[in-house]
Parts: C-alpha cells; sequence; structure tokens
C-alpha cells in the first residue's frame, strides 16, 4: 500500500512496537482509559451525565462566547496573513518538495472530510431556520421577510464560510510545517516546540496529544452515530421501509465496514478515490438542481448569496453587545466550538495530504474554494428552498417539522425527485466513510506519537473502536448519551482553542526565527 511519505522516518522513542503495532506508551493506554471511564460515566446514569454535560456546554457557550467568537476571527486573519505574508510562499516538505496529489484529488479530500456531509444535511434546513424562525433569527430580523432572506443566507454562509476551515487550516499549517519541513512528529504537540522547547516531547506535549485523541474520538464517535440516526431517516423516505434501531445499527456496521475497506487499501486506492467519487457525484446533484431551479434564478441566487454573506460578515463576527444573544450563543458559538471538534481530524488530515504545496497554496486552496463553492451550494439549495417557502410550494411552508428531512422535502418539489433523493442516500453513505477514514487515520497518527506510517491494520483497529463506542452508546444509552457525549466534544471545543493559540504563536514565532537564520 503506497503512502504519504514524511521527513519525519523515525518512530518516537516512547513507541511500543508489537506484532506490526506501534502505539505510544503514554498516550495510548491513557487516552484510552478517559475514552472507557467517559463511556462507562455516560452509560451508568445517561440523562444525568447528557444532562450534565450539556449545562458544562450551556455555561461555555453563554460565558466565554466572547473568546470564542474572538479566536474563530484571529483564525480567519492568522491564516489570511500567513498567505499574503512572504511566509506563503514556504513550500511543506521543502523547496524540492512535489504534490503527492493532483489538485483536483487533494481539493476533493480536503472538502469531504472537512464538511461534505454537512452541506448536505444544513444545506437546505439552516437557511430554512434561519428564515422562518425556527430557532429566533439572525439579528432579530423578521421572519418569513425578504430581509429574513437575506439574513438567513449571510448567517447560514457565515457559519461555512471562511470561519471553519481557518480554524482547520491553524492545526494544518502549523503540523505539516513542523512534520515536513523540521522532521518532528505528526501532532499538535510538534507546535509547542517554539514556545516551550523539548518539553513538548515530555507531559505537556503528551497532555495536548491525548486531549486531541479523546476529543476526536468522541467527536468522530457522536457525528457516526447521529449522522446514522440522520441518514436512515432520509433512506426509509426513499425505500419506505421503517427507519427502526436494527436498521439504524445496520447502517452504522455498513459505513464502519467501507471505511474499514477503504483504509485498508491505503490513501491512493481508498480515501482518494472515494473522494473522488463524491465530488463527482456532488457535482451531478448540484447541477440538477440547479437546472431545475431555473438557471436564470440560479445565477441570481449565486449573486445574492454571495453579496449576502459580504454585507453580514462584520456585522455577525461582532461579539459585543449582540441584540441576538441567544441566536449568537446557539448558533454561531455552538458553531465554533464544533468546527474545534473536528479541528484536530481535518487539520492534521488536510496537512498529511498537502506535501509539496506551499502555505500559500494550501490557505486559499482551503478558504477561497470551499467558499465559493458553499456559495455556489446554498444559492442552490438553501435560496431555492426560502423560494419555495416563499411561493408557497411544498411541505416546507409549514417550517422545519423534521431536520433530517428538510433536504428531502426541498427536493420533493424538484423534477426527479426519486433520484435525486436516492443520490442523496448514496452521497450520504460515502461521505460519513470518508469523514470516518479521515477521522481513524488522525487517531492512529496521535496515538502513535505523530508518526504516520503506520501499519493498516492498526488504523482500522481504531475505526473498529470509533464504532464501538457509537454502538455501546447507542444500543444502551441511546441518543440521549450520544448527544451528552456531543455536548461535552463542543465544551472541549474551549480548551482547543486555547491550544489553537499556542500554535499560533508558535508558529508565528518559528517562522520569524527561519527567516532570520
Amino acid at each position: 500500500m503506497k503512502d504519504i511519505a514524511v521527513d519525519a522516518a523515525q518512530p518516537p522513542a516512547l513507541n511500543i512496537q508489537f506484532m506490526g503495532l506501534n502505539f505510544h506508551r503514554v498516550i495510548f493506554p491513557v487516552s484510552f482509559f478517559i475514552v472507557l471511564s467517559l463511556i462507562l460515566a455516560a452509560l451508568y446514569d445517561p440523562v444525568a451525565f447528557g444532562q450534565t454535560l450539556e449545562a458544562t456546554k450551556g455555561w461555555i457557550l453563554k460565558n466565554c462566547d466572547g473568546f470564542i467568537m474572538i479566536m474563530g476571527n484571529l483564525a480567519v486573519l492568522f491564516c489570511a496573513g500567513i498567505a499574503v505574508s512572504p511566509y506563503g510562499k514556504i513550500r511543506l516538505g521543502g523547496k524540492d518538495a512535489k504534490p503527492e496529489f493532483s489538485v483536483l484529488s487533494w481539493f476533493s479530500m480536503m472538502f469531504a472530510a472537512g464538511m461534505g456531509v454537512g452541506l448536505l444535511y444544513w444545506g437546505v434546513a439552516e437557511p430554512v431556520a434561519q428564515y422562518t424562525e425556527w430557532w429566533k433569527t439572525p439579528l432579530n430580523v423578521l421572519k418569513e421577510t425578504p430581509e429574513a432572506a437575506h439574513a438567513a443566507m449571510g448567517a447560514t454562509m457565515f457559519h461555512w464560510g471562511f470561519h471553519p476551515w481557518a480554524i482547520y487550516l491553524t492545526s494544518a499549517l502549523v503540523i505539516g510545517y513542523f512534520a515536513f519541513n523540521k522532521g518532528m512528529p505528526f501532532s499538535l504537540s510538534s507546535g509547542l516546540k517554539p514556545l516551550i522547547g523539548d518539553a513538548y516531547k515530555g507531559l505537556p506535549g503528551q497532555i495536548v496529544d491525548i486531549f486531541t485523541v479523546v476529543l476526536t474520538v468522541f467527536g468522530l464517535a457522536t457525528s457516526l452515530g447521529l449522522g446514522a440516526m440522520q441518514a436512515t431517516a432520509g433512506i426509509t423516505h426513499v425505500l419506505g421501509i421503517a427507519n427502526s434501531f436494527t436498521f439504524q445499527l445496520m447502517f452504522i456496521l455498513t459505513v464502519t465496514g467501507l471505511a474499514g475497506f477503504s483504509l485498508w487499501r491505503g490513501m491512493h486506492s481508498g480515501v482518494k478515490l472515494l473522494s473522488n467519487i463524491n465530488m463527482l457525484l456532488a457535482l451531478a446533484l448540484f447541477v440538477v438542481v440547479a437546472v431545475a431551479v431555473g438557471a436564470g434564478s440560479f445565477f441570481s441566487s449565486v449573486a445574492t448569496t454571495a453579496v449576502d454573506y459580504a454585507e453580514y460578515f462584520l456585522p455577525l463576527s461582532n461579539w459585543i453587545d449582540r441584540p441576538d444573544q441567544d441566536w449568537f450563543q446557539g448558533w454561531t458559538v455552538f458553531y465554533w466550538a464544533w468546527w474545534c471538534t473536528w479541528g484536530p481530524i481535518v487539520g492534521v488530515f488536510v496537512a498529511r495530504v498537502s506535501r509539496g504545496r506551499t502555505l500559500r497554496q494550501l490557505v486559499c486552496a482551503a478558504m477561497l474554494f470551499p467558499t465559493v463553492a458553499s456559495i455556489f451550494w446554498f444559492a442552490a439549495f438553501g435560496l431555492g428552498s426560502i423560494n419555495q417557502i416563499a411561493a408557497g410550494e411544498g411541505t416546507l411552508v409549514a417550517g422545519l417539522s423534521d431536520i433530517n428531512m428538510a433536504l428531502f422535502q426541498f427536493l420533493e418539489v424538484l423534477p426527479m425527485s426519486a433520484i435525486t433523493s436516492g443520490l442523496v442516500v448514496v452521497l450520504l453513505v460515502i461521505f460519513m466513510v470518508t469523514s470516518m477514514d479521515s477521522g481513524a487515520l488522525v487517531v492512529d497518527n496521535l496515538a502513535a506519537g505523530g508518526e504516520p506510517n503506520t501499519h493498516a491494520g492498526q488504523r482500522v483497529l481504531w475505526l473498529l473502536l470509533v464504532a464501538l463506542v457509537t454502538i455501546t452508546l447507542f444500543v444502551i444509552g441511546g441518543d440521549t448519551a450520544l448527544k451528552g457525549i456531543q455536548a461535552g466534544a463542543v465544551a472541549m471545543g474551549l480548551p482547543f482553542m486555547f491550544i489553537m493559540l499556542l500554535l499560533m504563536l508558535g508558529f508565528i514565532k518559528a517562522l520569524a526565527t527561519e527567516s532570520r537564520a
């Protein structure tokens, strides 16, 4: 199996190698113990566990909203600053390094790992929610008015544009630079070296890596479990079968099996291939919907969505004296914390597939291209669904009765709804598989102390562990336990932002030191 070449060829000194497996003797057992302890706590009393974590999440979103917003904005400025500065020409792997993947495959893998399934799920649901006051409205605009349509599209793009990718890139830039250019372990702890020296190899660095392993495992587990409930709702709608508990478990096992097969085949024959297929299918779905809503209407919607994003960018970036405090904390602050739960997953994965690219290319590819793609996507699906509501067409006129069904209800009004709904189901499955693949690669990488070239079977073992965590919570605690773990993962977004801040400072110091050398 061909894998990604990395400068750091030697495994960390604290690793244990047994029967082809390669684990860090501190990070792996401590992470495993913490994961097991939290699972047992969730299963012992799912209701109390969920309430405790929900209360913790609520306190953080309410009392730390300013810091969370500042860090989200700072991440955008940090990445943009790197791109436009002379440091942007630094190439990951050195000046002679060649890209491992074509531009199309590179972008497809990043996009699939970063937010592919989210765009499917929220492409209709979020704009409709913001427009119809399903849970208040951005900046307290009057619902179901022309102003509400503009605010809904501006807010949706704000949540899915530059900010999430900047949060991902903070990890990707730092990890890619220290691993490929400095020969250090492929882990977040490497980014601490400019600040604490060789202590990054000791307890401080191990705490950071243990934290990211736990965060990643539970982020993946909740996404797999809740995603299964969402996807099976769509499958049962298309096929007309009962959405039973057994069917949901079978879906989890199917996704796990496909992801395991993809991981075993490797980055080129598995993850890259699936990502390319996914992008082609997503493009086909997008074209069908764009044509169905009308070419003139669609291109007008693209322009409107882009203008709305630009118009609402600064007002929604503000965190001081917001008139829509409840909406602001429940949507934007929650989103920024949730993106942090995927920060290590997407950040490490993006770094791994970006060898040979300059920092400027990486920032542009991971911030500009996905944002433009999201503008087109939300123009077709989001503004298209709002136009349906304004015209009094379809089920969505009554509002969001079931978020899981929003996309399918939108497609029902358009031609070829059976075909497009079936295509959505296929896309949901493949997007979940690629997300699980990238997540398992990252967990395995971190648990091995930053050693990226582990045996394929070891990555599959981590995938099975995530699936086992999901199924255990699902069987015993149901969605109560899963949502409790999700609340805990969101709460962990706050300490991850402190880590982000340290990574930024260390990276700037390292670049400044290199420029003086």
